[in-house]
């Protein structure tokens, strides 16, 4: 006892130091970010956008989709000053390869505190920029954020730090180990759909494996991106970063074809044709790529769950992000049994919500962000009218203005679909629910797999093992048993799809290491007393009995049972002995006559 009783001390003030630890927070400076060029201004003009597949120019135009306001403009770059870009982050990259855990983690509590004291100002840029509401802005800009900073802070450098594996039968003398190096500068071009979070998410995984980050945000997007930048260099001025360590930039698709060819890594957020371009210029430099594309995910719900719930889950899944950024269920596969209940319950929800400018307070929907989507997704509808689907409710119109009406779509409810129709096939990216009937777990199953999409799924069923079984043969990336969307909230998963919906990981530890070189090393364990030696018998000019010597080593290593490997380890000694003993060729005396 009085042996153990000194240690049990040791360890209690250890406990003792590290909870004193946890309930301190570590000092943290503020950060100012000018933001006075962002707010509402009442006096802005109704900007009127060309339609169609018009030339573009070297301007990158903004405005409030729900309003119409303008914002103003920021340049298109050409290749040649992506490439200066680059060349800087590239120089500053440098720099930040040998900077410490320590500095990289007080960058991020610095954004972190910065977030969380100016989420209004943040949500309200984003809604601005993009239609969605403040709420909406809130769930997928600022929860997905922190939550991406806080899953950094408490694992990032633990990921990262050499990795020790097995040596395995034949190296048990050498120690083996994988060990991550920044790639250098990461290129992404990200879409519209959640500004903040899209501009963050690959900076942050960039900026603290040791990248360098250059990012192209949407011309759907400028004007937040362009804002959100700041914060990125003030958070990095204040831990000393280098400069230039993180860019913006502006432009339309030459802008991103240049990036592409600049950078050592390139992540893409966005649209299959896209992603292909991506690929095929990505092709010429040999750069690794990571493609989240299109989504066509399906909501599957059996006759066994909580209904109410799963209804206010399903309209917000269709829904989510406004409407106008939905990328998220498409799709609705629901059991025969409460199909009828199901809809009634959709419809009476969507007939409460109300569109409109979605600053005003009084709204549940949002505007929608590209010119002319409205007419891509009344397009759909009218498929799949044709084809014989009925529109069982569609959400109703607030005080719009007459300038902004076809910037908006209501939330429409579809039933009687089936998959001979687009809107069950292609991505809408707007507020539909199709809704169709299943009568069976297996024909649930080839339904959602009858897709060239697979980004994710979520399945709802009241005994879990019987919706884990049918989630597991969905051929997707992503899925949520009884829930919806659960998975990003969990930034310690990777995030991505498969088919059409891309491939590579984001997000998680396989989206951290993916902006690494990923190194195998392997080195002598007990140097400098036991290192390798090449054995006699294969050493150059090789015996005669070189081949014989390898089948025994062989066969002493990865023999069947513990017998053979025994067998063949006496008869490779025997031989080694007899090889050492044997006198060198030509070493012999001859006979005297």
């Amino acid at each position: 006892m009085a042996f153990w009783w000194p240690l049990l001390v040791l360890a209690a003030a250890y406990a003792l130091c590290r909870l004193l630890l946890f309930l301190i927070p570590p000092t943290v400076p503020s950060i100012d970010v000018d933001a006075s060029d962002v707010l509402a201004k009442e006096d802005s003009f109704i900007y009127i956008p060309r339609k169609g597949k018009a030339a573009q120019t070297d301007k990158v135009q903004c405005y409030e989709p729900a309003t119409m306001k303008y914002l103003g403009y920021f340049p298109a770059l050409a290749p040649d000053e992506v490439k200066e870009h680059v060349a800087q982050a590239r120089k500053a990259q440098k720099i930040w390869a040998k900077s410490s855990f320590k500095q990289r983690r007080q960058f991020l509590r610095i954004l972190l505190k910065y977030i969380l004291e100016h989420q209004d100002l943040i949500c309200e840029v984003s809604s601005r920029d993009t239609g969605k509401t403040m709420v909406d802005a809130s769930l997928g800009e600022i929860m997905t954020t922190c939550e991406k900073i806080t899953w950094l802070l408490d694992e990032g450098e633990k990921w990262l730090k050499p990795e020790y594996r097995s040596t395995g039968r034949s190296m048990l003398h050498k120690r083996a180990k994988v060990e991550f190096y920044p790639l250098g500068v990461i290129g992404a071009i990200v879409s519209w759909n959640y500004p903040f979070h899209n501009v963050f998410n690959p900076m942050l995984a960039a900026v603290f494996s040791g990248n360098a980050a250059v990012i192209k945000v949407s011309e759907h997007a400028t004007w937040s991106g362009c804002f959100y930048f700041r914060i990125i260099q003030a958070a990095l001025s204040a831990v000393g970063a280098p400069e230039n360590l993180v860019h913006i930039i502006t432009g339309f698709a030459e802008t991103g074809q240049a990036l592409v060819s600049s950078v050592d890594k390139i992540i893409f957020v966005g649209s299959p044709g896209v992603g292909r371009m991506i690929m095929q210029r990505a092709s010429e430099t040999l750069i690794p790529v990571t493609l989240e594309l299109g989504g066509k995910d399906s909501f599957i719900v059996c006759e066994d769950v909580d209904l109410p719930n799963v209804v206010q889950v399903a309209v917000r899944a269709a829904l989510q992000s406004s409407g106008q950024n939905c990328a998220g269920a498409e799709r609705f596969y629901v059991h025969n049994d409460i199909y009828s209940a199901f809809v009634s319950q959709v419809v009476k929800i969507v007939k409460s919500i109300c569109v409109g400018p979605p600053l005003t307070g009084r709204y549940d929907m949002g505007a929608i962000c590209m010119i002319e989507h409205s007419e891509k997704l009344q397009n759909l509808v009218n498929d799949a009218l044709d084809k014989g689907a009925e529109i069982a409710v569609r959400g109703s119109f607030g005080n719009l203005g007459e300038d902004a009406v076809d910037q908006f779509f209501p939330p429409t409810v579809l039933v009687n679909v089936n998959h001979t129709m687009k809107i069950m096939q292609e991505e809408a990216f707007g507020p539909i629910l199709p809704i169709m009937k299943f009568s069976s777990d297996d024909e649930a199953i080839k339904l959602a797999n009858d897709s060239k999409y697979g980004l994710g799924c979520a399945v709802f069923s009241g005994n879990q093992k019987r919706a884990i079984r049918i989630a597991s043969q969905l051929h997707c990336g992503v899925a949520a048993i009884n829930d919806f969307a659960s998975s990003y909230m969990c930034q310690s998963l990777p995030f991505g799809g498969v088919k059409d919906s891309g491939f590579g990981r984001f997000a998680g530890v396989e989206g951290l290491r993916a902006c690494c070189l990923v190194k195998a090393v392997v080195e002598d364990r007990f140097w400098p007393y036991i290192k390798t030696m090449i054995p006699k018998p294969i050493q150059y000019p090789v015996s005669e009995h070189g081949f014989e010597f390898q089948q025994l080593l062989a066969e002493t290593l990865y023999g069947y049972s513990v017998w053979d490997r025994l067998r063949s380890l006496v008869n490779l000694v025997k031989m080694i002995s007899e090889q050492n003993s044997a006198p060198a060729p030509g070493t012999m005396k001859k006979k005297r006559r």
